[in-house]
């Protein structure tokens, strides 16, 4: 007998490319009331999210999350792996989904909170006419939300050309993603873009944030009786105390390169002259170049000592880097805003003062990945009992991840 499947195939075939032409010519519109119509959804997840403490090393609320977020991508069709984030609690959660193009897209946020233990029992999670608040409602368990309900409404399209959506959720950036910033550094360096989905406080992405160091400063002297021998004493406290003075100028205003004396140690007994004390800089920088200015001023200035045969030493222990100005986040911001655009709105291209994992994301010097940060939800207010997001940017927000994946994904490589 003569078999003829051709006619079968070319109608399954044709179905199957009704569907993708359906999801790609989607008016802006549209999608937006696509949306709109997720919202509610949307915080649902939220709620869900906020009941359940999760601040950095609390291994059993953030294993619950974990288990919920693994089967909601399961749920989603990804391939999933979940690994502990040591010496972080708690786990690092990938999902892979695989399309038919070849832009590879990396969205990617934390899942834990600075909240202490039963904080989402005190203040569970309410809304008002215009917001929404709860412990890690905008910082960051919206933006986990904006991520779930962005694949849902690419899955809702039947939207797949892109080559691979790779979702990374972390368990630890609050306290410096010691566990993950490993894994994101070489996810990202497989991906063409990279959008991580921390909070503006406004309509904005970001283009640029601060890099994180501590700076040590640790002065070695002599104890002596502060009574009977304060001369035979070398006293560590006031040899800090002049390095401070001398040091309290190490920022560049003009770089945006701020270096703040924060904490310091020194002395055990008042009738002892001190031969010890220490102190600690919080050093924020945009500028890679400002690391090495900064250390080389600073060595050359605590040469200047005010007690002699005292020792004094400075290092400068590097934390998360920033993302710094680069094209291909500002090309990102660029295509975010005339997508805005078509649904009559402006979204802004911003600098943060803060780090954020994208600074671990970003690859200096090197067109690949290009990283856009605050994809997010719009919220403020952040770390404190007053968080909350914006409840009026829930739809536009998960438009504009949307709209990006499939603009980007039609671009020629």
């Amino acid at each position: 007998m003569h078999v003829r499947p051709a006619p079968l195939a070319a109608a399954v075939a044709l179905c199957f490319f009704s569907l993708t032409s359906l999801a790609a010519d989607l008016k802006p519109d549209e999608l937006l009331k696509q949306a709109e119509a997720e919202r509610k959804p949307y915080l649902e997840t939220v709620k869900n999210l906020v009941a359940i403490d999760t601040g950095t090393g609390q291994e059993k609320g953030l294993t619950t999350v974990s288990q919920m977020l693994v089967k909601r991508l399961e749920a989603l069709g990804a391939e999933v792996t979940a690994t502990p984030a040591t010496p972080s609690a708690g786990d690092n959660i990938v999902g892979t989904l695989k399309g038919s193009g070849t832009k590879n897209f990396l969205l990617m946020v934390h899942y834990d909170t600075v909240f202490a233990e039963g904080t989402a029992a005190e203040r569970p999670f309410r809304m008002d006419e215009q917001r929404a608040y709860g412990p890690g409602v905008a910082d960051a368990k919206g933006g986990v939300a904006m991520i779930l309900h962005s694949l849902k409404l690419l899955k809702d399209q039947n939207f797949d050309d892109y080559g691979t959506i790779t979702v990374l959720f972390n368990p630890d950036e609050e306290m410096g993603s010691s566990g993950s910033k490993k894994i994101i550094a070489e996810l990202a360096r497989k991906h063409d873009y990279v959008f991580s989905y921390e909070p503006p406080d406004k309509d904005a992405v970001t283009t640029a944030t601060n890099g994180i160091n501590a700076v040590m400063l640790e002065v070695k002297g002599k104890s002596s009786h502060a009574g009977s021998a304060p001369e035979e004493g070398r006293n560590a406290v006031m040899e800090l105390a002049h390095q401070l003075v001398q040091l309290g100028d190490l920022g560049d205003p003009d770089k945006g390169t701020t270096v703040n004396w924060t904490m310091i140690k020194g002395g055990e007994k008042r009738n002892i002259i001190p031969d010890s004390a220490a102190a600690e800089a919080d050093m924020r920088y945009s500028d890679l170049s400002e690391y090495d200015r900064v250390l080389a001023d600073a060595q050359r200035i605590i040469k200047d000592k005010l007690i002699d045969d005292t020792t004094v030493e400075l290092r400068i222990d590097k934390g998360r880097p920033p993302l710094a100005k680069n094209a291909g986040s500002a090309q990102l911001a660029e295509t975010a805003n005339e997508l805005y655009g078509e649904i009559g709105k402006n979204i802004e291209p911003i600098a943060m003062r803060f780090g954020t994992d994208a600074g671990y994301a970003y690859v200096p010097d090197s067109d690949k990945p290009a990283v856009l940060e605050t994809m997010g939800v719009v919220g403020a207010g952040l770390h404190s009992e007053d968080e909350y997001m914006e409840l009026s940017s829930i739809a536009p927000r998960l438009y504009l991840t949307v709209a990006m994946i499939q603009t980007l994904s039609g671009q020629n490589p």
